[in-house]
């Protein structure tokens, strides 16, 4: 019944085994999710952010994953819509923040360069209304830098109370952190919100990228984006970027950023510190 209404495109669906597994895997996952805070199983990795002008790392993107006692790694996929169905994202969210911003700090300590972390931040966290005091008091807690603090927001985010979230997001840079709009186009919101929203970056969504460079559209609405970014003060971080062409092509475009398997994928704090020192 479930599957069928989640399908939207029919009314019925005929059982089978594959979707015993799946409403026993949902149930197993819905179950361990709320201890999973209380017993240490969310990690953070980390995925580096080059610049494209001097192949340099100055940043790195904070992924949520979680390590389930006995399904192992479980992707975000999986278990966000569950912790947003269960009222858990915020506090999700929080230790995410909180965690990340920690990070920085160690990492400071450590001898790494100053690097921006950059972490997702979902409509519900927005919801709340009480977004600024959640970070000013984690940036307060953690010591961590807020000019090193990027928080993305979705296009979901910019659209919902759009003139509540301008101002919210106006209160955020100025506390000196960097806000900027995660998968940038493959949504619906008016282009008039990036000149509403206070907005550093944009980050194209990896979709647009896995076309190039073969698609001469792709190529072209790419750089489009680029160029308006660039108009409107804006800096642009391509994600998903995986091969040289991709790479070379959006040098060439003027994208400022760039994140993907071709530079590293996610890894976890101390694989990423490794990483970073090597690539010194």
């Amino acid at each position: 019944m479930h599957a069928a209404i989640e399908e939207k495109t029919t009314n019925y669906r005929l059982f089978n085994a594959s979707l015993n597994q799946k409403t026993y895997e949902y149930i197993e996952l819905d179950y361990r999710l709320s201890e999973a805070l209380k017993h240490n199983e969310l990690l953070l990795y980390y995925q580096p952010i080059f610049d494209l002008n001097n192949y340099k790392i100055v940043g790195a993107e904070a992924l949520l994953r979680w390590k389930h006692p006995t399904l192992g790694m479980v992707s975000p996929d999986k278990f966000i819509p569950i912790a947003e169905k269960r009222g858990l994202i915020i506090a999700i969210g929080r230790w995410v923040l909180h965690n990340a911003c920690l990070q920085g700090v160690t990492w400071k300590q450590e001898g790494l360069p100053e690097l921006r972390i950059s972490v997702n931040i979902s409509v519900h966290q927005f919801e709340q209304n009480n977004l600024v005091e959640v970070v000013s008091g984690i940036l307060k807690e953690t010591k961590f830098n807020p000019f090193l603090l990027q928080l993305e927001i979705t296009e979901s985010v910019s659209m919902k109370n759009p003139r509540d979230n301008m101002n919210m997001l106006a209160d955020l840079r100025k506390m000196g952190i960097h806000i900027a709009l995660d998968d940038f186009g493959t949504g619906y919101s008016s282009l008039s919100y990036l000149t509403w929203l206070s907005l550093d970056a944009l980050k194209i969504d990896r979709s647009l990228i896995n076309a190039l460079p073969t698609s001469k559209n792709n190529v072209a609405i790419v750089e489009a984006i680029i160029e308006m970014a660039h108009q409107l003060g804006i800096k642009v971080t391509a994600e998903g970027v995986e091969i040289k062409e991709q790479v070379r092509i959006l040098k060439d475009k003027g994208c400022d950023y760039a994140q993907g398997y071709f530079f590293s994928k996610p890894l976890p704090s101390q694989e990423f510190k490794k990483f970073v020192l090597k690539s010194q």
